[in-house]
Parts: C-alpha cells; sequence; structure tokens
C-alpha cells in the first residue's frame, strides 16, 4: 500500500491519563475473560461435541485422523457414511477446530477438561484482541480524546455479555470462537499498520482469515468488514479500500475453492426434515414448505429477539428448534416491531456513515456479520442460535462503546456508574448461566422449561431421562420419571409426527416399562418412517423377544408368549435367547418335535452352552430318544458339572 495525502494524516495520540496504564488492563481484560468461564472447568461434554469430538472416528484418532478431518465434510466422521454428513443444507468444511480436538485427544484422551480450559484461555484472549483493535478504532476515529474508555466500555461489555456462554462453555463452540477472533484479529493487524502496510503483514493478515474461514465459514461477511473500517478509519477511498482488500479475496478463494473440493460445489435442496429446515409446515399430514410471507416474517421475528437479547438477554436458551419460534405473520406486533426496529438502524448507519461516526460502524458490522445467520442469504438448518450473536454482539458493543462516550461526555460519573451496573448485571447473568452447560442432563432439563414447544428439545430431554432412569432397578421414582419422559416425547411428536428418534425414544422408554404392546407400536413407527433404521429394527425383535418371555415365564401364558416370539424370531434369527424362549414355550405345550428344532438351532448358535444341551437332551428324553438324550445331557454335565443339582434345586 502507498502512502496517501488522507493516510498521511493518520496520527498516534500521545498516552495520557488511563493509556499510560495500557498492559495493565489488556491483563486485567484477559483475567476478566477468563475468569468469568473458569467455573466452566470441570464439565462434561455436551450437545454437538459428540458430533466433532468424542464420537468422531478422525477426531479420537488423534494426531493420526488429522487427514480425515481435512478431506471430508464435518459430520463425516461422526455418521461414517457418505450423503448423512450433509445433513445440513451445503454440507459442512470447518477443520480447524477439529485438528484441535485432535491434538488435544492425543494428549489428554477422552477428558473435557482440557476442551473446556482451551476455550476458556481463548476468551481471555480475544477480549484482549477486541480492545487493542476498539483503541486503535478509537483513535482514529471522531472519539480520539476518548479512546480509551470507548475500549474499554465496549470491550468489557463484550467480554461480560451472557449471549457468549453458548460458544465459551460448550466445547464444540470453538467453531465460533476461533472464526470470530481470526477475524478481528485480521482486521487488526491490517489497521494497526496503517498508513503503509508491509507485504508481511498483509501476508499475517490474510492468513488469519483463511484460517478463520476454516473455523467457521461466517468469517467470509470480513471481506465486507475489512473495506468499511478502512474507508471509516483509515481514511481511504472506497476504491483504495476494495483494492487493499483483494489479499483477503484471494484467501476467501482459495478456501471455497479446497472447501469445493473436499465437499463438492453444490448447495442441495433444502432438506425436508423440520429440525434441518424450519420453514416446512404440516398441511394434510405432509409437510410443505412456508408461504413467502410466513418465512420473511418469522425471519424477521428472530432478528427483532436477536436484537432484544442483546439488550435483555432473558430468559436464553441453547434451543430455537420448531416450534420454539412459532409460525409469524405480518400482522403479528412482534414482527412489526422488529421490521421498525431495522428500519431505524438502517436508518441511523446511513446517517452516521456520512460522517463516520463509529457507532455507525458498530450498526453496520452487527447488521454485516448478521446477514450470513439471518436465513436470508441461505437457510442454516435452524431458526436462530445464541452462538450465531458471537460475532455480531461486537457490533453492538462498539456502537454502546460510542454511546457510552456521549454519555461520559455528558456526565462522567453517571456514564461510570451505568457502565459498572450493566457489566454486573451481565456478568452475573453469564456467570449463573454457565452451570446450566455443566452436562446434557442438566442443560435440557433446566432449558425445556423456556423451550416448552421445541420438538427437538423436548425429545432429547425425554430421551436423557430415559437413558438416565432406564436401566436402573425398578420403581416408583423410576417409573415416574419413565413416565414423564414419554410425556415429553408426545409432545414433541405432536409438533413433529415424522420425528423418528422421538418414537424410538418412546419405545425403549415403553420397554422398561414393560408396556410390550406400545413399545412395539413405537418400533414399528419408526420403521416406517424409516425401513432401513437398524436401531428401530433390533429393538423391536428384542421387544418381541422379551414380551414373550414375560408371558411366558411370569403370566404362564404359553399360547400369547408364542405370538410374540414367532415375530421375535423373524427379526433375531439367530438370537439364542429367542430361540431358546421358542423351544421352551413348545416343551411346556408338549409340542416335542418343535421344541427339539429350536433347541438344535440353540446348540449350533452356542455349542458350549450347558442349558441348550441339557434342554435339547430332555426334548429328546421324551420323545423316547434315550441315545440322544444321554449325548446331550452328558455334553452338558461336561460343559457344568453343577447342572444337575441346579436343576433338581429348580435352577436353570
Amino acid at each position: 500500500m502507498t502512502k496517501t495525502k488522507k493516510q498521511a494524516k493518520l496520527k498516534i495520540t500521545s498516552p495520557t491519563g488511563l493509556e499510560k496504564h495500557l498492559k495493565t488492563l489488556v491483563v486485567a481484560i484477559f483475567l476478566l475473560g477468563a475468569l468469568l468461564y473458569a467455573n466452566t472447568i470441570t464439565h462434561e461434554y455436551t450437545q454437538d461435541d459428540a458430533i466433532v469430538i468424542y464420537d468422531n472416528m478422525y477426531t479420537t484418532q488423534g494426531v493420526k485422523g488429522i487427514p480425515g478431518l481435512l478431506t471430508k465434510d464435518t459430520f463425516f466422521g461422526f455418521f461414517k457414511v457418505e450423503g448423512k454428513s450433509r445433513l445440513v443444507q451445503g454440507g459442512r468444511y470447518r477443520p480447524l477446530t477439529p485438528v484441535m480436538f485432535a491434538l488435544e485427544w492425543q494428549l489428554v484422551g477422552r477428558s473435557p477438561w482440557l476442551g473446556h480450559l482451551v476455550n476458556i484461555i481463548l476468551y481471555g484472549i480475544t477480549g484482549v484482541v477486541v480492545f487493542l483493535l476498539l483503541h486503535w478504532i478509537g483513535r482514529f476515529s471522531h472519539l480520539a480524546k476518548q479512546a480509551l474508555p470507548f475500549a474499554l466500555a465496549g470491550t468489557i461489555l463484550f467480554v461480560v455479555h451472557p449471549l457468549h456462554t453458548e460458544a465459551v462453555a460448550n466445547i464444540k463452540g470453538r467453531d465460533e470462537m476461533m472464526a470470530f477472533l481470526l477475524s478481528i484479529l485480521a482486521l487488526w493487524i491490517l489497521l494497526k499498520n496503517q498508513p503503509v502496510v508491509r507485504p508481511r503483514h498483509v501476508v499475517l493478515s490474510a492468513s488469519c482469515l483463511f484460517l478463520a474461514l476454516l473455523a467457521k465459514e461466517n468469517a467470509i461477511t470480513f471481506l465486507l468488514i475489512i473495506p468499511l473500517a478502512l474507508v471509516f478509519f483509515a481514511k481511504q477511498s472506497w476504491l483504495q479500500a476494495l483494492k487493499n482488500t483483494l489479499p483477503f479475496l484471494a484467501a476467501t478463494i482459495l478456501f471455497l475453492v479446497i472447501r469445493g473440493q473436499v465437499i463438492g460445489w453444490s448447495l442441495g435442496d433444502a432438506p425436508r426434515e423440520l429440525l434441518n429446515n424450519p420453514f416446512l409446515k404440516i398441511v394434510g399430514n405432509q409437510y410443505v414448505d412456508f408461504s413467502s410471507g410466513e418465512k420473511f416474517a418469522t425471519i424477521l421475528l428472530t432478528l427483532g429477539k436477536y436484537a432484544q437479547l442483546l439488550f435483555f438477554p432473558h430468559p436464553l436458551t441453547h434451543d430455537y428448534y420448531p416450534r420454539h419460534i412459532d409460525i409469524m405473520h405480518f400482522g403479528d406486533w412482534q414482527v412489526v416491531l422488529s421490521v421498525l426496529v431495522y428500519i431505524i438502524l438502517i436508518v441511523l448507519a446511513i446517517r452516521g456513515f456520512r460522517t463516520r461516526k463509529v457507532w455507525a460502524f458498530g450498526i453496520l458490522f452487527y447488521l454485516i456479520t448478521l446477514s450470513i445467520v439471518s436465513n436470508l442469504v441461505f437457510p442454516i438448518g435452524t431458526n436462530m442460535s445464541e452462538r450465531f450473536m458471537y460475532m455480531p454482539s461486537l457490533g453492538w458493543s462498539i456502537a454502546i462503546g460510542a454511546l457510552f462516550v456521549g454519555l461520559l461526555t455528558y456526565n462522567k460519573k453517571l456514564a461510570w456508574i451505568v457502565l459498572a451496573i450493566a457489566a454486573l448485571g451481565l456478568s452475573v447473568r453469564t456467570i449463573v448461566r454457565n452451570p446450566v452447560w455443566k452436562n446434557n442432563h442438566v442443560l435440557f432439563t433446566t432449558d425445556i422449561h423456556t423451550s416448552q414447544k421445541s420438538a427437538k428439545l423436548l425429545a432429547a430431554t425425554g430421551g436423557e431421562l430415559v437413558t438416565q432412569f432406564g436401566t436402573t432397578p425398578q420403581s416408583v421414582e423410576r417409573d415416574r420419571k419413565l413416565n414423564e419422559a414419554i410425556d415429553y416425547l408426545h409432545r414433541a411428536q405432536a409438533i413433529h409426527p415424522n420425528y423418528k428418534l422421538s418414537y424410538l425414544l418412546e419405545g425403549n422408554a415403553q420397554f422398561y416399562l414393560k408396556r410390550w404392546d406400545e413399545s412395539i407400536a413405537a418400533y414399528q413407527r419408526v420403521l416406517t418412517l424409516s425401513p432401513d433404521d437398524q436401531d428401530a429394527h433390533k429393538n423391536l425383535g428384542i421387544a418381541y423377544r422379551d414380551a414373550g418371555r414375560f408371558f411366558g415365564e411370569q403370566q404362564q401364558d404359553v399360547n400369547k408368549a408364542l405370538r410374540y416370539l414367532s415375530e421375535a424370531i423373524k427379526i433375531l434369527p439367530d438370537d439364542y435367547e429367542t430361540v431358546h424362549a421358542i423351544g421352551v414355550s413348545y416343551g411346556i405345550q408338549g409340542n416335542s418335535a418343535e421344541a427339539i428344532t429350536y433347541f438344535k438351532r440353540g446348540v449350533e448358535l452356542q455349542p458350549d452352552n450347558a442349558t441348550a444341551h441339557f434342554n435339547l437332551g430332555l426334548a429328546y428324553q421324551r420323545i423316547g430318544d434315550i441315545v440322544n438324550a444321554q449325548k446331550h445331557q452328558d455334553r452338558a454335565v461336561a460343559l457344568d458339572p453343577q447342572i444337575l443339582e441346579r436343576r433338581r434345586a429348580g435352577g436353570q
């Protein structure tokens, strides 16, 4: 870059007052960010940590898995088959953070503490880079005389904001953290070396943006943020600013080429599954697309919700899936209010742009970085998410920091009091919110009280209760929790009738409660929706088998037992327990010929099972085949010398 007349006017103001304590403030900001999330160090894995960490076949290989992470869709290592990894439109190529997770796995294995520690440290560093960036912006703007108070206020409000909890307290949220940190680092390196930026600074800055894109694609919005900042604060013309953005465009093109080579170039069609496409509704028992009015009204509502959460972050939840955000129309007052809010923001940004006001840059930063996660540019697979505010919230912090300077000019004492109260309130909200991310059980059972209409969270909460209580000894509390789980699952099904996971989980819950017919019906529903579902197929067979054993062993209803067992054997033809139970049932009926058929099959399946040989011997004895009877009873005794004694005592 060459020095222009306008660029030559850039000057660094001499340190005065608090400026002399810049290093101390940097350390304090790092500690503020780190200490706010120190209570997450003992947290477990949650949410999508399974997809990118402990259930990912590449991440769990440590260093050896890195080539796979670099050459496959981010979700491939979890689903392990082609196609499923692209459940979200366009696929995902975000290898940077999975590579970091692989390195951490190499060091400590399946232990989340290191992942949480790294997030904590990265958040402290992010606060420092935000502070340095805002301090530079302040010095080369109309806020030059109050650059440090502006930077301090904006940074504090950014660091303490509870909307960041999802990104920081959840290890997987590191993709948001790294994309943002590397993007603002790229911007800061470029700006701080103005007016004459050396080639090495350009290469370093563009490399940061390239790595940011490898963390998450929303870093691409900095192709607009960078020239905007150069025009606002480096006093460059648009033509020159765009020219100086070319290295970043080259880095972006390189990323897009790599991405296209790895996961393909097609964005694909929008999924026809409600949890990956929130703009579907049920009409005539079928899912159809929202009307244009419904879709854009619903999107505008979420944009208004984002603005509200920035100023008043309550209530918070990790789940905004259908129908936590309901189908909206332009006649709804919340939508009208959202439209008015964004019209005002756009008008203010245009007016402030003319005079290069810092708060106008903050509004534009917010709008630009929000655009890519707004569902307006392309579908993102959900209505909204608090982690999507991680990057745009800096724009809010910049704008509020500029307003703080205005208040500081009017009344210094009042300004600092207001900032202290706001920072304290947001900090407390963050610290209180962090423990909710302890593990899935705490997260789901807490947020379900906020997201009571989310099919995904209803099913997830039900699933957690089934997992926690299903295999525990039978008790009143256990049955109460399983029935509670079933209620959550039924509510999920009412919202999303084709939600196969909810039926699979219901089948499990009903199975544990020994409600055999309800369990079987739930598994059959899964297979109706997805005939190749192996979990449902296997569980259905087990449900039939255990129902047969229940009615045969505990109810002495052999005919009913055989009805269930005959269905079980169709699904589990090589399952010893099923084969054996059918043999016993036929033996009780006196049908020794059929009993022998199944007992022989049992011996084939488990030739070293003493009970299988003993029962086959008894069946042969009943039809008078003494030779085979003795042969198998001798084999049973050879395998288990105590079997005759136990049989005489009534054992098996």
